[in-house]
């Protein structure tokens, strides 16, 4: 079981020419040093490829063009485990193993308490080994909630529990997914400006893990999504700040 903490990365390259350096450094260094950290309990990134950007929702112009997203688990007890993660990002960059700052932009970056997680029957697996199951891609859909104690929210919660998530697992491609919600930005984060501020609670995170092509099953959601929009749910409490598809890197292969 993981511990109440997730964090996500929202990374833009600022010169396309290093696209290759950066997914050397982030597989072939980065991850795999996380990775060795008893506290880290599982890491992963996608890339926003350019068939997936035709598909990406940005309402929020602060999300858009973005290239990767990144994600850690970590084990309990998580103040130690983040503590050694955040450590071991200096420790590389006092070993000269940062070269990615100066040409990653990371317009959102936090911590987020994962909600529930969720499985088809046919996957067979757990919710909690859904993340370590290969996968072809992620479809993230990141939202702010209005009010987020307020009834409107909680009806929109429990639409998300009993009516999407049991809708979404039975489209062809969805092997399960997580919903998290948002705790707090990233201390020591190495970002341009200032990140918006968001109070705990106040965005949600849904990430599927998708097992067949990522832009296929996206048209068979964004079908769903439009029957639930027509029908004018899940309501008021809800604003979609971010959905896209996302593939998974191959390394070499995709780089």
């Amino acid at each position: 079981m993981f511990s109440n903490h997730a964090f996500f990365s929202f990374i833009r390259l600022t010169d396309s020419k290093h696209y290759r350096d950066y997914n050397e450094w982030h597989q072939l260094d980065h991850r795999p040093e996380n990775l060795l950290l008893p506290g880290v309990a599982w890491g992963d990134r996608w890339a926003l490829t350019a068939d997936c950007a035709e598909l990406a929702v940005t309402p929020a112009a602060e999300y858009s063009a973005l290239d990767f997203i990144a994600m850690y688990w970590f084990n309990d007890p998580v103040e130690q485990s983040v503590a050694e993660w955040h450590e071991l990002g200096e420790r590389s960059f006092q070993w000269g193993r940062r070269p990615e700052l100066n040409y990653v932009e990371r317009p959102f970056v936090g911590f987020f308490s994962p909600v529930k997680g969720y499985v088809t029957p046919r996957v067979l697996v757990s919710a909690d080994a859904l993340p370590f199951r290969p996968n072809r891609g992620v479809r993230v859909t990141l939202s702010r909630v209005r009010d987020t104690h307020s009834l409107d929210a909680e009806q929109a919660y429990r639409w998300h529990d009993t009516v999407a998530m049991p809708a979404l697992l039975d489209i062809s491609g969805v092997a399960g997914g997580w919903t998290f919600s948002f705790l707090h930005k990233q201390r020591h984060a190495t970002v341009p400006g200032e990140l918006p501020d968001f109070e705990p609670g106040s965005l949600r995170l849904r990430l599927l893990y998708l097992d067949e092509d990522p832009v296929q099953v996206e048209q068979e959601i964004r079908r769903q999504e439009t029957e639930w929009a027509d029908a004018g749910v899940p309501g008021p409490a809800e604003e979609v700040l971010l959905s896209t598809p996302l593939r998974t890197i191959i390394p070499w292969q995709d780089w």
